[in-house]
């Protein structure tokens, strides 16, 4: 409210000094066709003019006869000239400038107070002949008219001040409440949105305006979390399942090696079960905090520089075995020689999480190739295999943590193994990236800086 009286008390400035300035204006284009005329006629007659002869004259331009006409005709080269003028003129002062000005050949605008109850408006203005002036002419009249007429104006805007102010606020708080009546609802409609209820959604206007975008970009934001609490309940559901299976294995078999006497071959057997499910327990346990590390960015790197031909090669020979009892051909196809800086330990786990991913879904009889090449600033290592290859739809899918393609359910795993992969070629800077055709196999490329300084 108070911006709002400001504004109005700047607007009434305003119009005020306009209507100052205007009246103003107007009596002096009235004195200065005055002043014309008069100089005119006296010219043109050899008899003095008489005060009716002035009269109508003023009445004429200035509509009526002015309170208070002022004319006095002037000698420039003396006093004044007593052959013509009102006895009022004679009161009025000259000043030594308007007389300069005169005999200059420039008219002069005054304001003179004290002569009367209302100042007097007076012009000073030079009666040129052959380029020389030869009387000066002053006309005035009292602005009461104009004073009258501002303090008309002031009394005016002081009772409409105070109306306008009231009406201006009653309809800005009616517009306010129509404008914020959908962000009334929008308030509403968050409040009622919880975890629970994230399926809900900001109601829009349909105007298409600013209200409408907010609430579009509201609503955006509600399906990334309604999207990001989906994939944590799915996560902790994943990952209870995984655990729960190892962990009802481990419990069963000490249960039934509890219920009678076992001999020790059979007590042994037990316990290399119990540890195998253990190790299981724990792999997927620490697959699960590398994921939570690498998400909150607080996965752990030992940078330094690493021979990845070597690693390639390391991780070859690790995992040929294991292709051979599956009667997998796993080859390496060629080996650039490259150093990136990075954690050997992570990258090694990368490259075997993805080979070992290849062999085991790959059928006997097919193939596994190893490759590093360089390709400009950047290193691309790629695991190809002649497996049942993975459809479109869930190429990107895969690198979720549990997800598990239907073709491969009958393969045991976490289904961790390509998640934690591709956090660690983020975690280095890079990516992991998959094209495959079903029925014809996969080719996973992960590609690294070459100087990775940068991203420590």
């Amino acid at each position: 409210m108070s911006l709002l009286a400001a504004a109005f008390l700047v607007l009434g400035g305003a119009a005020y000094g306009l209507l100052s300035y205007s009246l103003l204006r107007g009596v002096d284009d009235a004195l200065e066709s005055v002043a014309r005329a008069t100089s005119e006629r006296m010219m043109a007659r050899t008899s003095p003019m008489f005060p009716s002869d002035i009269q109508e004259i003023f009445r004429r331009f200035f509509g009526q006869t002015p309170w208070e006409p002022y004319f006095q005709m002037l000698d420039p080269g003396e006093s004044e000239d007593t052959r013509a003028g009102s006895k009022e003129a004679r009161e009025l002062p000259l000043s030594r400038e308007a007389l300069e000005n005169a005999r200059q050949g420039r008219p002069t605008y005054e304001t003179v107070e004290g002569v009367e109850a209302y100042p007097v408006r007076v012009l000073t203005a030079p009666v040129m002949r052959g380029g020389r002036p030869v009387r000066v002419i002053r006309v005035g009249t009292s602005l009461r008219n104009v004073a009258e007429t501002r303090a008309r104006f002031l009394l005016v805007m002081a009772g409409l001040f105070p109306v306008g102010l009231v009406l201006a606020g009653l309809g800005g708080w009616v517009l306010a409440r129509r404008a914020l009546r959908p962000v009334d609802r929008m308030v509403e409609a968050a409040q009622r949105i919880s975890a629970e209820r994230l399926a809900e959604r900001v109601e829009e206007t349909g105007a298409g305006d600013e209200l409408d975008r907010l609430a579009q970009t509201l609503n955006r934001m509600l399906s990334r979390l309604d999207a990001a609490f989906q994939q944590v309940r799915r996560f902790s559901a994943d990952a209870s399942h995984e655990l729960q299976t190892p962990l009802t294995a481990l419990r069963g078999e000490l249960e039934v090696a509890l219920r009678s006497s076992r001999t020790p071959e059979e007590y042994q057997e037990t316990l290399k079960s119990a540890l195998e499910e253990i190790e299981r327990i724990a792999r997927l346990v620490e697959g699960l905090l590398i994921l939570a590390r690498a998400e909150s960015g607080a996965l752990r790197m030992d940078r330094r520089p690493v021979d990845l031909a070597e690693l390639v090669e390391e991780v070859y020979w690790r995992l040929k075995v294991l292709a051979d009892e599956r009667s997998v051909d796993l080859r390496m196809d060629g080996l650039e020689p490259v150093t990136v800086i990075g954690d050997r330990d992570r990258l090694r786990r990368l490259l075997v999480n993805l080979v070992d991913n290849a062999v085991k879904y790959t059928g006997p009889g097919g193939q596994v190739g190893l490759s590093l090449a360089r390709e400009g600033d950047r290193v691309v290592m790629e695991v190809s295999d002649t497996g049942p290859g993975i459809p479109l739809e869930e190429q990107e899918q895969i690198f979720q943590p549990f997800f598990r393609s239907e073709a491969v359910l009958s393969e045991r795993g976490s289904g961790l193994g390509l998640s934690i992969a591709r956090s660690i070629a983020l975690a280095h800077g890079g990516e992991l990236s998959v094209e495959s055709t079903p029925g014809q196999g996969s080719t996973f490329r992960v590609g690294l800086p070459v100087e990775m300084h940068a991203a420590q």
